[in-house]
């Protein structure tokens, strides 16, 4: 598209706005390392961000130092870092991943990018607000947007990393508690003295693989919800013109009604994200419970270790590299507790997704008439591993099927068919009425439970308990009269009762 509306410009366009970034006012200076590949951020940079002991090329194994080459490891570390000093020595790195260092070879890799100008902000706006507008007749959720703003992909990067610390941080400490937990004896004592120093290399290696994987993604995304989490603060809604721009370009449809359906993508993932209180932190949570049971098989390394002098590993360095070299000894092991999050959170996403893309389609359908092929672009994108797919990839280890969404999209569409607007947004009150992967497969089933009842008497745990403790209440109520010690009370049919209650043992034996 050579005439994007709204202000927006392709990425190719005005050299001199996509130098904006050195003037400081827009961005880092990325002079020095605007090349992807400058630096070796890319290699591998969006294929295993973490590097979770995958072994292979591009992924970082934890048992792969060579303490015979450490020299060459801080020599490589340093090229890959240049111009990144201050990452590595400002103390940011103590926690189980340098962001400092994610951020500056994000930064790095990111290069050159084009400032945002007020008429992009402003397009932003227009079209958030006609989206609004549009969606308000298809949810009974009401708007969640407070703001509307144009980023550049520095800032997605700068806005987001909060989020992705949260993400990031329990994956990879359980991770690095694992490893040391388990190493062996032998290896723990040669490592003892310079275990520091390999934590913090530990947490520059995760920065590294951070850094590369966002990098990427920054340059790709187009909303804030582009991947299905809220990356953005509650309540503002953003669009990325650069992207957009390379987006629609490829496109054989209206710019103008390319960028009404993603701000409608956009404001309905913040409807959602807003009044839906318990989503945003179901959704962390999960990431958070698998990395709780992350798990390493030392099995292998404990075989290899049997009989080992340790003054040998001292000697001999070689040996070393053997006994923790194996990366079949620290691949992380998935427990049945891990696969039982991971499918919840696949489910959840594609529930969004589905949520999202009936909504949108609703909105849309009868007013921009490519509402059905952007739809499905969405959907190739997404088969074709998109933003989404790439990052839940490296973080989790797992992938959002496009299947799933497919039939989360059905399910709700089929709901809405089978009741109305209302029954349909209402399933989102309580995280225990959501479907499951089962209901997935065969949504009859759920649509039969809600329309029957299942969401609307749904009654929460605090209004269960009052309701059981007033039936206890009535019932007691009800057995008064036999306890009571009134002259009407002590007949024959109280025997049991009377038995129980020693003053009035006389009157019942006479």
């Amino acid at each position: 598209m050579n005439d994007l509306p709204f202000g927006f410009s392709p990425s190719g366009d005005d050299d001199d706005r996509r130098r904006g970034d050195k003037s400081g006012k827009n961005g880092p200076d990325s002079g020095a390392g605007g090349d992807a590949s400058s630096g070796g951020a890319a290699s591998g940079g969006a294929q295993n961000p973490f590097g979770f002991a995958m072994g292979g090329e591009g992924g970082f194994d934890p048992g792969s130092f060579d303490p015979s080459q450490l020299g060459q490891m801080f020599s490589q570390l340093g090229n890959m870092f240049s111009g990144m000093g201050a990452g590595m020595t400002s103390g940011s790195g103590g926690g189980p991943v340098n962001y400092q260092v994610a951020t500056n070879l994000a930064r790095q890799q990111i290069g050159n990018f084009t400032p945002v100008l007020d008429k992009e902000t402003q397009a932003v706006v227009d079209a958030v607000r006609l989206a609004e507008v549009w969606i308000d007749d298809v949810t009974t959720f009401p708007s969640g947007v407070s703001r509307s703003v144009a980023w550049t992909p520095v800032q997605w990067l700068e806005e987001s990393m909060p989020t992705w610390k949260r993400l990031c941080d329990p994956v990879a400490t359980q991770l690095s508690r694992t490893w040391e937990q388990n190493l062996p004896p032998e290896a723990a004592q040669f490592a003892g003295p310079m275990m520091g120093m390999l934590t913090q290399m530990s947490g520059m290696a995760f920065g590294t693989q951070l850094g590369q994987g966002l990098g990427q993604l920054a340059k790709e995304v187009l909303t804030s919800t582009d991947i299905g989490l809220p990356l953005a603060p509650e309540g503002v809604a953003v669009l990325l013109p650069e992207a957009i721009a390379t987006f629609a370009d490829g496109l054989e449809q209206p710019a103008q009604e390319i960028i009404v359906f993603l701000a409608a993508r956009e404001a309905a993932h913040v409807r959602l994200f807003t009044h839906v209180g318990w989503l945003r932190q179901r959704l962390l949570s999960t990431v958070e419970e698998y990395a709780r049971g992350i798990s390493i098989d030392f099995s292998g390394i404990a075989d290899l270790t049997s009989g080992v002098d340790p003054q040998e590993l001292l000697s001999n360095p070689s040996k070393l590299e053997e006994l923790i070299g194996s990366s079949a000894s620290f691949e992380p092991t998935t427990t049945p507790e891990q696969k039982a999050a991971l499918a919840r959170l696949e489910t959840l996403l594609a529930l969004i997704e589905g949520w999202v893309e009936q909504v949108v389609s609703r909105a849309l359908d009868d007013r921009i008439p490519s509402s059905v092929a952007l739809t499905e672009t969405m959907r190739r994108r997404r088969a074709s591993g998109g933003p989404a797919e790439q990052t839940f990839a490296t973080l989790v280890g797992m992938e959002l099927r496009p299947r799933k969404v497919r039939e989360a999209s059905a399910l709700w569409r089929d709901l809405l068919a089978a009741s109305d607007i209302t029954t349909r947004d209402g399933v989102w009150a309580h995280p225990d009425l959501m479907p499951d992967a089962d209901d997935l497969d065969h949504p009859a089933a759920f649509i039969d439970g809600v329309i029957g009842g299942g969401a609307s008497t749904f009654d929460d745990p605090i209004a269960q308990l009052e309701q059981t403790m007033a039936a206890e209440r009535a019932e007691r109520t009800k057995d008064a009269p036999d306890d009571a010690g009134d002259t009407d009370a002590g007949g024959p049919g109280d025997g049991d009762t009377d038995d129980q209650d020693p003053p009035r043992g006389p009157a019942s034996s006479s």
